[in-house]
């Protein structure tokens, strides 16, 4: 394979650093993929701990003969400028530079325009229909541990997770936190847009327009009238998602379509790796501990993308 070192948005005011990792031997023109982030600030291998799966995952379908795009996250770029910014939304935060990313791709002469898709993970699979709809227009979706649930749901799911994890008197404080939490995000809906952008919802920055805004557009609206190709893959040891939840949800919202492939992967966690505690509140240890991506999932992905 080969790396270039690119630019999305070399002419906004937001220019990302990227990587585009291109196969080492091109006999005409490459099907691509573009990575989309999950949630929080992270740079273009969605570096967490030791562990950097889109790095995995570009090297790993490049050796298969597909391109790969991927790039540092806005807010892990000019996340002081932003973090300000109280009409901040997903799509200043992921949609727009996703789109940039596609479009990147298709005027590049060596990248088959026809064989273009976009592969997010968490959170970034939770929007990759809605990134599609409003202009990546790609030739099929990866998902990779997403969501057809609302972002808020899958808060609550994690607080909730790590509440009954923890002793008798952290419990009872954490609860009372956790009601707290859980007040507010039932509220959003409620709020003007003006009023959304001025409450503050999880820690310092984050306001409770930036999950109204992102529920206002659910992603089941996007996914029940999508007709092109749909890969759903998640792990069974997934503590951010549920199987349950997310992935069965996903099966029973899409069982009628032919369109959808699901996978479904045993003893692999959130970032599609060997799971290692199994536990939401262990979660920095889990990814302190230096492990790739699963061989099997980089494989499935490429079979897929060049049976489209």
């Amino acid at each position: 394979m080969t790396d270039e070192k690119i630019i999305i948005g070399e002419a906004t005011n937001f220019p990302l650093n990227g990587r585009l990792t291109l196969p080492k031997r091109m006999d005409g023109l490459v099907p691509a993929v573009v990575l989309v982030h999950g949630s929080g600030p992270t740079n273009m291998d969605e570096q967490i701990g030791n562990i950097a799966p889109f790095k995995d995952l570009a090297e790993g379908l490049s050796q298969k003969g597909i391109a790969v795009l991927r790039y540092d996250k806005r807010t892990f770029v000019y996340g002081k400028e932003m973090r300000n910014d109280r009409s901040l939304s997903v799509k200043e935060e992921t949609i727009e530079d996703a789109i940039l990313a596609a479009n990147f791709l298709r005027n590049d002469s060596r990248i088959d325009s026809n064989k273009l898709f976009i592969i997010g993970h968490s959170l970034g699979g939770m929007l990759a229909p809605r990134i599609d709809a409003e202009g990546g227009h790609f030739t099929g979706i990866i998902i990779m541990a997403g969501s057809p649930r609302k972002f808020e749901e899958i808060i609550m799911d994690q607080n909730e997770a790590v509440l009954k994890s923890l002793n008798t008197f952290l419990k009872w404080i954490g609860r009372k936190q956790v009601a707290a939490l859980s007040s507010k995000l039932a509220n959003i809906y409620q709020l003007s847009n003006e009023e959304a952008k001025s409450t503050r919802v999880l820690g310092k920055y984050v306001k409770a327009f930036y999950l109204k805004e992102m529920g206002e557009h659910p992603s089941t609206d996007y996914l029940e009238v999508l007709t092109k190709p749909l890969l759903i893959l998640q792990g069974e040891k997934d503590f951010q998602v549920s199987v349950e939840k997310d992935f069965n949800g996903y099966r029973k919202l899409l069982e009628d379509k032919s369109n959808v492939t699901f996978k479904l992967y045993p003893n692999l966690n959130h970032a599609f790796m060997p799971s290692v505690y199994g536990e939401v509140r262990k979660a920095k240890k889990e990814y302190k501990v230096a492990q790739h991506m699963d061989h099997q999932v980089i494989a499935d992905i490429a079979n897929w993308i060049f049976s489209v």
